[in-house]
C-alpha cells in the first residue's frame, strides 16, 4: 500500500481510542457527505470535496462513496472524526488529492486500520510543471490559451511533492489528469465495471474540456494588462496561469488558509494592489472575510464577499459551488463581473 508522507500532522485517534469512542457514540457524528452508490459496491473515501465530486462522477452507481471533508471546509487543518476514520476503515479504496495537500492522512490510515487501495489524483498531473509554476513569482502575464489536455500521458509517478502548490484542481487542465487517475484507479480495483468507469471518465473530460474552453473565452476578453487578481491564499495558482492572470499576491501569504500574516505582509500587499491597479480582492468560502475587508479599505478597492470563491473546497448541496464545475464557472463569473467584464451564458453541457 502507497503511503502519503506528511508533516506537523495533527493529533489523529489511536486504534484503542477510536474504537473507545465509537463503542460511546454508537458509531454515530462525522463522516462527511455520501453519495452514489446502490449497496454492495466498491467502498471508496475520497479526501476533499472536489476528489469526491471527481469519484462521484467516474464511480456513479458502481460504487459507494463517501468523502471526509465537508462543503465551505478545508484540507489543510481537516481532523478526522471518529465516524470518519470508521469510514476508512471500511473501505476499498482511499482517494486522496496528493502535493502534500493531506496531512492528516498517513495517521488516519494507521487509526483506522484501513488496508485498501489508495489512488492518488497528483499523479495524474505533470508535477514538473506544477513545481515551475509555482515557483513563478508574479504569475502569468501572457499565456497560451491552447491548453494541452493529455495530461495523464505525460506524468511521472513517484515524484517529490515538495515545494508544489497543492491547489492542483483549480486547473481544468489538471481536474482533466486527475480525473484520469481516479478512473484508471478504480478500474485497477473493480475490473468488472471497469469499462463503465472509463466511459464515465471519458464523458466527464469531455465536459471539463468545455469548460477550460469556455474559461479560456471570457478572459480572453479582457485585456492582458488587466488581468490581475488577489486571492484569499496562495490557492488559485494553476487557475490563473492556465488563463493568463497576473497573481498580485494574496491576503495570506500560504498555501495554506490558516497562516497569519504580518504588518509587513499587510503593507506589501496594499502595495502591490496599489502598484498593479487591482480591481478588487476576493474572499474564499473557507476563510473568514474580515482581514480582506480591512486590507480592501486600505487599498481603496472593492471586497467581493457576497459571492465568495471556492477554492479549498466546494460549495453545499445546491449552491452554485455544489460541483467542480459549477465552482469554475461561480469563480469565472464572481471575477468578470467585478472587473465589469462580459460574461457568455453558461453552456447547457455546464449545467446542472
Amino acid at each position: 500500500m502507497n503511503r502519503i508522507s506528511s508533516s506537523s500532522k495533527p493529533a489523529i485517534l489511536t486504534s484503542a481510542a477510536l474504537a473507545s469512542l465509537l463503542a460511546l457514540t454508537g458509531c454515530s457524528g462525522g463522516a462527511a457527505a455520501e453519495e452514489g452508490g446502490s449497496g454492495g459496491g466498491l467502498t471508496v473515501v475520497a479526501t476533499t470535496t472536489q476528489l469526491t465530486d471527481f469519484a462521484h462522477e467516474v464511480g456513479g452507481d458502481d460504487i459507494e462513496l463517501t468523502g471526509l471533508l465537508a462543503p465551505n471546509a478545508s484540507a489543510h487543518h481537516f481532523d478526522p472524526s471518529p465516524a470518519d476514520l470508521l469510514a476508512l476503515g471500511e473501505a476499498d479504496v482511499l482517494i486522496v488529492n496528493g502535493a502534500d495537500l493531506e496531512t492528516f492522512v498517513d495517521d488516519a490510515v494507521d487509526a483506522s486500520g484501513f488496508d485498501g487501495t489508495i489512488i492518488t489524483a497528483a499523479d495524474g498531473i505533470d508535477l514538473d510543471e506544477a513545481k515551475h509554476i509555482t515557483s513563478e513569482g508574479g504569475g502569468a502575464d501572457e499565456h497560451d490559451h491552447d491548453h494541452d489536455h493529455d495530461h495523464a500521458d505525460e506524468a511521472e509517478h513517484d515524484h517529490d511533492h515538495g515545494d508544489v502548490n497543492p491547489h492542483i484542481w483549480t486547473s481544468p487542465a489538471n481536474a482533466i489528469g486527475m480525473v484520469a487517475e481516479v478512473a484508471d484507479g478504480l478500474a485497477a480495483a473493480d475490473a468488472d465495471h471497469a469499462s463503465d468507469y472509463e466511459q464515465r471518465a471519458a464523458d466527464y473530460t469531455e465536459r471539463l474540456q468545455e469548460l477550460d474552453d469556455w474559461v479560456a473565452t471570457q478572459f480572453d476578453r479582457v485585456p492582458a494588462d488587466e488581468r490581475v487578481l488577489v486571492s484569499g491564499h496562495d490557492s488559485l495558482r494553476y487557475y490563473l496561469h492556465d488563463y493568463g492572470i497576473e497573481f498580485a499576491g494574496s491576503i495570506l501569504p500560504s498555501f495554506e488558509d490558516n497562516a497569519e500574516p504580518s504588518a509587513a505582509d499587510i503593507d506589501a500587499l496594499v502595495a502591490s494592489i496599489e502598484e498593479h491597479g487591482v480591481r478588487a480582492v476576493f474572499v474564499e468560502s473557507s476563510m473568514s472575510p474580515k482581514l480582506a475587508k480591512t486590507i480592501a479599505d486600505e487599498a481603496g478597492v472593492e471586497v467581493v464577499d457576497a459571492e465568495s470563491l471556492y477554492a479549498d473546497s466546494l460549495g453545499a448541496p445546491e449552491s452554485d459551488g455544489a460541483t467542480y464545475i459549477g465552482a469554475t464557472v461561480h469563480n469565472t463569473t464572481v471575477i468578470l463581473e467585478a472587473w465589469g467584464a462580459q460574461v457568455d451564458a453558461v453552456p447547457d453541457s455546464l449545467q446542472g
